[in-house]
């Protein structure tokens, strides 16, 4: 399945609680389970204005109507071509 990395303009993002980080996560769990196994959360990074997501989902279309149905910014949707890392280098 296609891999997606999210960047979610939220500013002040760095200074959330973990309470609202809780609340964000549960929304967006909420609105996983309502769109099916099709589309999954990976993890996410936090910022100082920005949060990251890498989701798995069969195309751009399903994550940015997770980001809709969630009430979430999806700024820029990028499809990951491929994965690096340091063993790559060998």
């Amino acid at each position: 399945m296609p891999k997606y990395v999210i960047e979610r303009e939220i500013p002040g993002a760095g200074d959330l609680t973990q309470e609202q980080l809780k609340s964000i996560s549960q929304a967006s769990c909420g609105v996983l389970d309502e769109l099916g196994p099709k589309i999954q959360w990976v993890h996410s990074y936090v910022t100082d204005n920005k949060i990251y997501c890498i989701y798995n989902a069969p195309n751009e279309e399903m994550v940015r109507e997770h980001a809709k149905k969630g009430g979430f910014p999806a700024n820029s949707v990028s499809k990951v071509h491929t994965i690096i890392d340091p063993i790559t280098a060998e």
